[in-house]
C-alpha cells in the first residue's frame, strides 16, 4: 500500500503528524494483518515537504526539496512503526538511503523474508533518489516484491472525470485504463508510475484510506475507490 504524507497530515498545520489517523491506520492494517494478508507500505512526506516555505520560494533548489522529502518519509515510517507496534503489528522498517542506526537497508529478498514471517514492512525514502516521487517508488516495490496489487490509500475516494470540488456533475470512475488515466492527465498519481504499472500488469487501486473499514473492504474484494489496469 502507498500512504500518503498529505493524508497523515493536521488538517491545520503544515510538519504535524495526525495521532489521531495514524491510530486509526495503525488499527486498519492490523486487521487486514488478521485476515493473513502481506502488507507493505511505502510512505510518503508531502505533510513536512510540501509545507516547508522556503521550498515555494525557490530559495531551495529541487534536488534539495527532494532529499528533504526523502528524510520526511523517514519521519512519517518511523512514527507509523511505532503506531503499528502499539497494537501488536510485528514490523521491520526498510530504507533506499543508508541509515543502519534506523532502518535496515532495502533488500528485496530481505523485504519478501519479512512478509513471509508476517511482518509488516514499511518501506522509506523513496527510491533514494531525487526527481522520483514516492508514488513511482510504490509502484517499484510492488513490482520488486511481486505485489499481487498497489493500493494508493489518499484523502480522496478515487478518481473523478473532472475536478468533484468544482463541478457538482463530476462522475467517479470506477475502473479505468492505464491509457485513459494518461489521456486524462490524472494528477491524484504521477505519470511515471502509472507508466510502470502498466508494462509490469500490476493493478492500483485509489480509495479514501480515512474513511474507516476502507482498507479492509479493498482488500475483501469490495468495491472501493477507482482500479487503474491495464485493461477497463
Amino acid at each position: 500500500m502507498k500512504l500518503s504524507g498529505e493524508a497523515l497530515m493536521e488538517e491545520n498545520d503544515f510538519g504535524l503528524l495526525h495521532s489521531s489517523r495514524l491510530q486509526q491506520y495503525a488499527e486498519e492494517v492490523k486487521k487486514v494483518v488478521e485476515m493473513g494478508a502481506q502488507v507493505a507500505i511505502v510512505i510518503g512526506g508531502g505533510n513536512i515537504f510540501r509545507g516547508f516555505p522556503r521550498i515555494k520560494e525557490k530559495i531551495i533548489n529541487r534536488i534539495e526539496g527532494d532529499y528533504m522529502g526523502m528524510l520526511a518519509t523517514v519521519i512519517n515510517g518511523i512514527a507509523f512503526q511505532s503506531y503499528l507496534e502499539n497494537v501488536g503489528i510485528c514490523t521491520c522498517i526498510q530504507t533506499a538511503i543508508k541509515m543502519d542506526e534506523i532502518a535496515e537497508p532495502f533488500g528485496i529478498d530481505r523485504a519478501i523474508y519479512h512478509l513471509e514471517k508476517g511482518k509488516v514492512v514499511i518501506f522509506v525514502a523513496g527510491l533514494g533518489n531525487p526527481y522520483f516521487t514516492t508514488d513511482t517508488a510504490a509502484v517499484l516495490r510492488a513490482i520488486e516484491i511481486k505485489a499481487d496489487i498497489l493500493l494508493k490509500g489518499t484523502r480522496v475516494d478515487g478518481i473523478y472525470t473532472t475536478d468533484p470540488e468544482k463541478n457538482k456533475y463530476a462522475k467517479k470512475l470506477k475502473n479505468i485504463s492505464f491509457d485513459m488515466a494518461y489521456q486524462m492527465g490524472i494528477k491524484v498519481m504521477d505519470q511515471t508510475a502509472f507508466i510502470l504499472g502498466n508494462e509490469n500488469d500490476l493493478p492500483i487501486i485509489i480509495f479514501d484510506i480515512n474513511k474507516k473499514g476502507n482498507f479492509k473492504k479493498v482488500i475483501s474484494g469490495e468495491k472501493i475507490g477507482t482500479m487503474v489496469s491495464k485493461k477497463k
